[in-house]
């Protein structure tokens, strides 16, 4: 990979040249249709692509590479406008275009895109012609109503696309609705709290849509009175406006997604391990505090965070700690990194009347003008204006003014949809640095998420910026952004809807997210039927992106329940800590390959029907199935093993036919965990933080019953380097016939790489784990290690 394509800059030439006689031939296919259609249509072909004019308006189509199409529409010129999201620069528009009986047809390696000559309808086929979808237009219609101001509910945007035959629709950002397949429901996408909208969804047909409108939308998927429709209503705006991209696989349709919208950034190694937050520490001492006791107890753990009151009061927005709780807040700092414990701090995009900060904002013109009543505490405030850069830069360096020299490694940027008064919808009303607030509604924490890490690369460029979210819109991944699920109830019946939400806001492309471990407004750990509920999220928590327990109300640091809990719970840190190296080669993938790490099983077994829409599992990685329970005083559940290949139990290394449903054993200690055969899975031992671990022996699980393969991935653990190529994969390869793993070639190195690792090899065959086989003492030759 070069890094000109990390940055998403390199462009593959294309190789397709204009084919002038098919444009030439476009007077003599007019002539012989002009009896049985509207005026003449007119084509267009230039920098901008193809454009068709009919009596409707114009529609004009543009590729941007082998597997995506733009496509806009519009009545009279093209509305000036600059996405947003989209940040890859429009390809040269080299088409190979042809006429038809019915229009003209644009032609890539990967696509058939069809234009209708009366209408301007377009049509995707793949290359060799079977159908994708089609747009659905009524006579005379153009998607363009009469603007309505972006009115509450009402459209001034629309756009339908044929649903035929069967498939499966995922995306479209979080929603607590509790579905995994969209089909069936209309999904309203509007940023507040615990509703994250993200207009990108995929179809298990093997395409998407990223629908570039920031506007309220409604997206509609196979409603009963409109089954063969998927159509996005949206309140505001000039022209449709959408990518289609194509991919045989999932994986490939969110590749396309990140390579408009901006690859996901690595996050340092140490985000990967173990989070302890609550709402809130209150104090300099407290802080510090949870910190020891964790160090004390032997338990993992990597970063701790300051939630929000840290000001005096009447100091919201000053960015400054209150010295009578927090006195010496650099020494806080330097206290925890002793520890090895890295801090990120809460910091909001509202500020109190009167501060230095509110008039430094206030003169610059990005401050909104309105006061809004606070949802909590009492009080009032102002929000500030994060659309333009001089807004987000100043808005930064506010922040970074108090908090770089302190030393926190990252934000947390709370309310960023913005919450403003707290009655979602507010932000139509409002003026902003980009255009009309009803225009721009929902790309707000993309904007605001964009000036912190622009802020943070600038200001600590040995560092990788971080950041914590409640929102997201179109490209966020590009700004190091993990998304938490918001301020929810800790029972069972959100528990259960939290894994539906979290595959579905994975699937629209942005890779991390993470809930609230025990709900926000959760239970006394003392309380036994809400210690079985923790316990089983804290389960869960550890196979997702970011592990992190919050919450507000009594305490729920491991310490706080009893001694079969915190066992239980210990277990599971340790865990995630031994599969750091899967998840850290894992965080590579996503960087490098436009991968996603927690994965809704239609992403892998797309073939295999009865695994599709099951809610409640999901793949973490490549190889390991992870079935949450999600039912109280459960002692089994039922798992689906899906594909062909066999399935190993992860604790006690039993086989299963894949395809299979089974009752897998599931006390409060167990988790139900699966890894395909073929499975290569790099375990490291406990250690205290992630960093420790970095070079560690490993132990090399092979999961025998079918070929495998696995790349290690390896850099300095944080900061730039990686981008400059200082970095380091080795790939492991499992061939079950000839009994053989090959260790390969070590490829790069970086500043600190050890000259030699210790692997340690374990197979894993029907109903046996057996010890270390052979020990491998590599120093980066390729070397080939027989099984027994």
């Amino acid at each position: 990979m070069t890094d000109a394509k990390f940055q998403g800059r390199a462009r593959r030439p294309w190789r397709l040249l204009i084919v002038g006689l098919a444009l030439a031939a476009w007077p003599m296919a007019e002539a012989a249709h002009a009896q049985a259609r509207p005026p003449a249509s007119a084509v267009q072909q230039g920098e901008d692509g193809l454009t068709i004019r009919t009596a409707q308006g114009a529609v004009n189509v543009q590729v941007w590479g082998d597997n995506i199409v733009r496509v806009r529409r519009y009545r009279d010129a093209a509305p000036e406008r600059t996405s947003l999201a989209v940040v890859l620069p429009r390809p040269a528009q080299r088409l190979r275009v042809a006429t038809t009986a019915g229009g003209v047809e644009i032609t890539t390696p990967a696509l058939k895109v069809a234009i209708a000559r009366d209408s301007g309808a377009v049509s995707f086929s793949d290359a060799a012609g079977k159908p994708y979808t089609r747009e659905l237009l009524a006579a005379g219609d153009d998607g363009l109503a009469p603007a309505t101001g972006g009115a509450p509910g009402q459209f001034s945007i629309r756009q339908a696309f044929e649903i035929s035959g069967p498939q499966e629709f995922l995306g479209l950002g979080q929603h607590s609705d509790g579905a995994l397949d969209r089909t069936g429901h209309s999904v309203l996408l509007q940023q507040k709290n615990t509703d994250v909208a993200v207009p990108m969804l995929w179809s298990t047909k093997g395409y998407g849509i990223l629908w570039d409108n920031a506007s309220v939308t409604t997206v509609e998927v196979g409603l009963p009175q409109a089954a063969n429709q998927l159509a996005f209503r949206s309140e505001a705006g000039r022209d449709v406006d959408y990518y289609f991209i194509a991919g045989s696989k999932p994986d490939a349709v969110i590749a396309g997604y990140r390579r408009l919208t901006g690859a996901a950034p690595m996050m340092a190694r140490w985000t990967w391990g173990f989070w302890q937050s609550r709402e809130r520490y209150s104090s300099q001492d407290e802080l510090v505090g949870i910190a020891r006791r964790y160090r004390q107890m032997n338990i993992p753990i990597d970063a701790v965070i300051q939630d929000w009151q840290y000001w005096a009061p009447g100091q919201w927005g000053s960015h400054q700690f209150d010295p009578a709780r927090y006195p010496d807040p650099r020494k806080m700092l330097a206290d925890l990194k002793a520890m090895d414990v890295h801090a990120i701090v809460s910091v909001w995009p509202r500020f109190d009347a009167g501060l230095a900060n509110t008039k430094a904002l206030e003169a610059a013109g990005v401050l909104f003008p309105p006061t809004y009543r606070n949802v909590y505490p009492e009080g009032s405030g102002r929000w500030y204006d994060a659309y333009g850069k001089a807004g987000r830069d100043l808005y930064w360096s506010q922040i970074s003014k108090s908090m770089t020299p302190i030393g926190f490694d990252g934000y947390w940027l709370d309310a960023s949809e913005a919450e403003l008064g707290g009655e979602w919808g507010q932000m139509r009303a409002l003026t902003t640095a980009a255009g009309p607030g009803a225009e721009v509604y929902n790309a707000y924490p993309l904007m605001h998420t964009t000036g912190v890490y622009d802020g943070q690369l600038k200001n600590a460029p040995g560092k990788r910026p971080f950041v914590l979210t409640r929102s997201a819109w179109l490209g966020q991944q590009r700004n190091a952004a993990v998304t938490w699920s918001g301020d929810i109830h800790g029972d069972w019946a959100v528990f259960r809807k939290q894994i539906p939400a979290g595959l579905n806001f994975v699937a629209s492309g942005i890779p991390y997210w993470n809930t609230d471990i025990g709900g926000f407004f959760g239970g006394e750990p003392s309380d036994p039927d809400y210690r079985e509920l923790f316990v089983r999220w804290f389960q869960f928590g550890a196979f997702t992106p970011m592990f992190r327990v919050h919450g507000t109300g009594p305490a729920k640091e491991i310490w706080r329940f009893d001694e079969p809990a915190q066992r239980i719970l210990r277990r599971y840190v340790e865990l995630r800590y031994r599969l750091l190296p899967y998840i850290y080669a894992t965080s590579w993938r996503v960087t490098d390959q436009g991968y996603t790490m927690m994965r809704p099983l239609e992403m892998d077994f797309a073939a295999d029907p009865r695994a599709h829409g099951i809610s409640d599992q999901y793949l973490f990685g490549q190889d390991l199935l992870v079935s949450p329970v999600v039912q109280p005083k459960a002692e089994t559940r039922t798992v689906y093993l899906p594909g062909a290949a066999p399935w190993y139990d992860f604790w006690t290394g039993r086989r299963y036919a894949g395809g299979s449903t089974v009752t897998a054993a599931a006390p409060l200690d167990v988790l139900p965990i699966h890894v395909r055969a073929g499975a290569i899975l790099p375990l490291a031992p406990v250690v205290p933080h992630a960093q420790a671990g970095a070079d560690a022996p490993l132990e090399i699980r092979v999961y025998r019953g079918a070929d495998g393969a696995f790349t290690l991935y390896d850099d300095e653990g944080d900061g730039q380097g990686y981008r400059q190529g200082r970095r380091a994969t080795i790939d492991l390869r499992w061939n079950e016939a000839r009994k053989t793993l090959t260790i390969g070639a070590r490829k790069g190195r970086y500043p600190g790489m050890p000259r030699e690792r210790v692997f340690n090899i374990v197979w894993v065959g029907d109903q046996t784990v057996t010890p270390p086989a052979r020990t491998v003492r590599y120093t980066g030759q390729e070397t080939v290690v027989g099984a027994p």
